[in-house]
């Protein structure tokens, strides 16, 4: 007779091969995009819609033939996402809530595609950290609050990522399956031009992995058919370069906005955040030595980094083009290396320390770092440096008569003028003569209303004893023109960067 020996398994281990099961699990990366989109919901309609918002509301507003002329004029590299508004807003309306909640679902489906990609070049346990960790990334929670295509874009990267890896990977020569996804790829352009810079991450991979002739000769011709597809996107983009112009006076491309700005926004989140990446690369080549992570890093690497580089040397040589918004599809790079970064930490850790509370107290700490960022995102005037075009039209209505005129400043930037108050918010003016309007939006190719100077209007104020005046500062050119006019000003009602004068002639 013979005994069986059992050795108790440690309990850090029974932990951490259970965690492996659970990470396994198809509904993972499901919950994992659940609670990202929670996270990008919370006070999704508490700050004002600012001036880029504008321009995607409305747009959506007009008439599809009136916006497919705007896109051919202006504007173009958002024209599918404009659509699709288009659509969403006739069924749902214009509350900032609603416009915003796509982004905040395409947050949730980049978050899962993120930790499927991940899981399937790395480990199940890397592939969870990373979708939690860039559902909480600030350039993350921002997007998914914002009535723009970005967060729409980065689901549509990750998830066109995983499906090239997934066809590499079975060394597919299938000819329905590569024509698919060249016209996913294109379709992707069209959401966005800059997406584009994705297939020099495929490209990367499919050198690396070296599949053989037949899938580099297929993969060759979908790259062609994408490229061809896409031109027409391509060649419209660079007929509206001009519209971009203003980037080469705003000076965006500078160390803090690389560094900081474009997905981290706070000094103590990009020091975590660059720490981990810098410690991701020790611990693929130094620690693990895996050939496999080798190469998988690499494609994560050139992801993350590579079109930054390209639009800030771009930028310098060529033509203005960097933005720190317009590389927020590389952030689920960003999040895979970090988690990386945090799988190096974890490895280096004494042996007795248990590898799964190690891993969950490195991914409480970016998610406290993330905290205070979320809640000042979700101020009622988080946007654009204090945007509060809502709150300027709630003043005028709780303070404004029908029958009574209303003009606005014109002084500034498109983007920022308070003009905007009224096409976003036109209940709150309703029964007021905004007497400097020419042609609304909603009858032009281009993306605002065009409106006269005051200077030239001043028979249109006829009949009108009180005149409403929003402007942008307290030295106004309106108001002196109106009290030339025999207008004096009855309140002065700051707003937070608008400032509300109320007009009345005796």
């Amino acid at each position: 007779m013979t005994a069986t020996i059992t050795v108790p398994t440690a309990p850090s281990r029974r932990r951490w091969d259970a965690l492996h099961t659970l990470l396994g699990g198809r509904a993972t990366p499901w919950v994992v995009g659940l609670f990202a989109t929670l996270v990008s919901l919370i006070g999704i309609g508490t700050p004002s819609y600012w001036g880029d918002e504008a321009a995607s509301v409305l747009a959506a507003e007009r008439p599809l033939p009136v916006l497919f002329g705007m896109i051919g004029h202006i504007d173009a590299v958002h024209g599918l996402y404009y659509v699709f508004l288009h659509v969403w807003t006739g069924a749902f309306g214009t509350a900032e809530a609603v416009t915003r909640f796509p982004s905040a679902i395409g947050v949730g489906l980049a978050a899962a595609g993120t930790v499927v990609l991940a899981r399937s070049i790395f480990t199940p346990a890397i592939g969870i950290t990373a979708g939690l960790v860039f559902a909480v990334i600030p350039q993350v929670t921002r997007m998914g609050a914002e009535t723009r295509s970005y967060a729409l874009g980065m689901a549509a990267v990750v998830w066109l990522t995983v499906w090239f890896v997934s066809l590499v990977r079975r060394r597919s020569t299938s000819r329905r399956s590569w024509a698919l996804f060249a016209i996913a790829s294109a379709a992707s352009m069209y959401l966005f031009l800059y997406l584009a810079m994705l297939l020099i991450v495929h490209a990367t991979w499919m050198v690396l992995q070296r599949p053989g002739r037949r899938v580099m000769r297929a993969w060759g011709w979908s790259l062609v058919g994408a490229l061809v597809l896409g031109a027409p996107i391509v060649i419209a983009g660079i007929a509206q370069r001009e519209q971009i112009a203003f980037l080469g006076r705003r000076d965006y491309a500078t160390p803090e906005s690389v560094l900081v700005g474009q997905w981290f926004q706070t000094p103590a989140f990009a020091v975590l955040a660059w720490l981990l990446i810098a410690l991701a690369p020790i611990g693929v080549l130094v620690v693990r030595r895996s050939s496999r992570q080798r190469r998988a890093l690499a494609m994560i690497a050139v992801w993350a980094l590579a079109p930054t580089a390209l639009l800030i040397i771009g930028n310098t040589l060529v033509t203005p083009m960097y933005n720190l918004r317009y590389v927020t599809f590389c952030v689920p790079a960003v999040a895979i290396m970090m988690a990386l970064g945090l799988r190096t930490i974890v490895d280096l850790l004494p042996k007795q320390v248990d590898r799964a509370v190690a891993t969950a107290v490195g991914v409480a700490l970016v998610l406290a770092l993330a905290i205070p960022v979320l809640a000042e995102q979700r101020g009622p005037y988080a946007k654009d440096d204090g945007s509060d075009l809502r709150q300027t039209a709630e003043v005028v209505q709780a303070h404004a008569s029908p029958g009574d005129a209303v003009v606005f400043d014109q002084s500034v930037k498109p983007s920022r003028k308070s003009r905007l108050a009224i096409d976003l918010y036109p209940q709150a003016f309703a029964g007021l003569d905004d007497v400097a309007l020419e042609t609304s939006y909603r009858d032009r190719p281009e993306l605002w209303d065009l409106a006269a100077p005051l200077s030239e209007i001043h028979d249109r104020l006829i009949g009108h004893d009180t005149v409403w005046v929003v402007e942008g500062s307290s030295t106004s050119p309106n108001v002196a023109d109106l009290e030339a006019l025999g207008y004096h000003v009855e309140q002065r009602i700051p707003v937070h960067r608008s400032i509300v004068f109320e007009l009345v002639r005796s």
